[in-house]
């Protein structure tokens, strides 16, 4: 499954409903914000460069790489949310890019998602980007791991993004950090 440029440019600003099922998640992975591919897929996480399924499966959270590419299927969303498991973003907005969000939208962003959290109960909150972090919540000497504080009353660990645009991680240096996470909220 392939997009032109044009028909990706045509899901700018759309939102990806967040992945959450009725029982409060063991564990909630939160992007930045969608990509455009993921936007017309409606699949955080979709774009083929980005390592965050492979990461989960090679971390033994899912029992095998789910395809994002084309989207996922309700077996796989299922399949996560039978695991516990919860995806959302800091920002709900598309963009080509992460950097194309300004601070006050991160910021507002951060909000937001604190509020979702709190209604949703969790036991683990991951965010995936340690530098919009620190921008959405005024944490600019927070660092990768688990943070002292909670976030919404859930545990909280930075862990790098998975986007192919993270060089300096790979599959298998992110499946290492969501196992730790993984671990922590009991879903593996």
């Amino acid at each position: 499954m392939g997009f032109t440029r044009e028909e990706l440019e045509g899901y700018r600003d759309a939102s990806v409903p967040d992945l959450v099922g009725d029982a409060p998640p063991r564990l909630v992975f939160v992007g930045i914000n969608p990509g455009l591919w993921t936007a017309a897929t409606q699949t955080h996480f979709a774009h083929p460069s980005n390592r965050f399924y492979p990461a989960l499966h090679r971390a033994g959270i899912t029992d095998r790489e789910l395809d994002r590419v084309a989207g996922l299927t309700d077996e796989d969303r299922d399949h996560l949310v039978g695991r516990g498991i919860a995806i959302t973003n800091i920002v709900t907005r598309a963009t080509p890019r992460a950097s194309d969000l300004s601070t006050a939208e991160l910021r507002a962003g951060a909000q937001e998602l604190t509020t979702r959290l709190a209604a949703w109960g969790p036991a683990v909150v991951a965010v995936a980007g340690v530098t919009a972090y620190r921008t959405a919540f005024r944490s600019p000497a927070a660092q990768l791991g688990r943070q002292d504080e909670p976030l919404a009353g859930a545990e909280l660990w930075l862990v790098p993004n998975p986007s192919g645009l993270n060089a300096h991680e790979t599959v298998d240096t992110l499946a290492a950090r969501y196992r730790e996470v993984a671990v922590a909220a009991g879903v593996r």
